[in-house]
């Protein structure tokens, strides 16, 4: 018997030794230090650049900033482990001398990066895209270090993702598929796990729109769901518009998101996605007064 779902979910994350309270949803800015991203590749390809971008994310209140060094957009080049690290590196280097205090996740598949980010650059959060598929090691570290983990759920890797898009039942599987890394996880010894259903990642549009109809089914899984859907083509390409012109749209797709009970937002934009998490909330505040004025 699944709980309450809307609740199901515990609240707090370990962050490096401060607690991240998910009863409120929070936004994860994406900082894609890439030349190759699908929305913005490229855009942040200078130390200058890289820094008014997280100076601009904080002062409109990013709750934690996702650094990528890596593109895992469909079709991606592939890039050495060293090319990886040169870039991240650098950047992680000046963020942490002049944000100290902000909560910083890394996008990345391989495990000798993590290691490094987060012995290194005080790292709070590894988000991985294969869920530790795309290096046996990935979860071994992660309980050695015991930072809060992404597990996403991604067929394949970035290159072949799009011709693996069969499923008998896209939500089903996915959910299992994630509830098996759990118990893996939990096997190790793993406390902070936050899980993202991949949107994008080895799914056609439709399948898309099925997970996200039905994202509040992925409160079984009783861990913090994250929902990264920020102007990707299950949006642009369903109204025949551009990335650049899919803002409304991925504000539409937040609000459906927190709805259904995801706890973080992995945006582009974050004072529009934090406008959408203030009136979700004043919304979902109401709701509840009125429920209980009746019980």
């Amino acid at each position: 018997m699944v709980k309450d779902t809307f609740f199901a979910n515990k609240h707090f994350i370990n962050c490096g030794g401060s607690y991240l309270d998910l009863s409120l949803p929070k936004v994860m800015g994406i900082l894609n230090i890439t030349p190759d991203s699908f929305y913005d590749g490229g855009k942040y390809n200078s130390l200058k650049s890289v820094l008014a971008q997280v100076e601009k994310m904080k002062g409109e209140g990013a709750d934690i900033i996702d650094i990528g060094a890596y593109s895992s957009r469909p079709g991606a080049i592939h890039i050495s482990e060293k090319e990886e690290l040169n870039r991240i590196t650098k950047v992680l280097e000046e963020i942490r001398k002049r944000y100290p205090d902000q909560i910083l996740s890394v996008d990345t598949f391989r495990s000798g990066i993590a290691k490094i980010v987060v012995r290194d650059y005080k790292v709070e959060i590894i988000n991985d895209v294969s869920g530790g598929d795309l290096d046996e090691k990935m979860h071994e570290l992660i309980a050695e270090l015991q930072v809060p983990y992404i597990i996403m759920h991604m067929k394949g890797n970035p290159r072949t993702m799009q011709q693996q898009t069969t499923y008998n039942d896209v939500v089903k599987e996915i959910i299992s598929h994630l509830g098996e890394k759990i118990s893996q996880l939990r096997q190790r010894g793993v406390h902070d796990i936050i899980v993202d259903p991949g949107f994008g990642f080895g799914k056609t549009l439709d399948q898309n729109y099925q997970l996200l109809a039905h994202l509040h089914e992925f409160q079984i899984l009783d861990e913090p769901v994250l929902v990264g859907i920020s102007r990707k083509s299950m949006i642009y390409n369903r109204l025949g518009i551009s990335p650049a012109e899919a803002l409304n749209g991925t504000t539409a797709m937040h609000m459906q998101a927190l709805k259904s009970g995801a706890k973080i937002l992995r945006v582009h934009d974050v004072k529009e996605a934090q406008e959408t998490v203030s009136l979700y909330n004043k919304l979902r505040g109401e709701e509840i007064k009125y429920t209980d004025q009746y019980r």
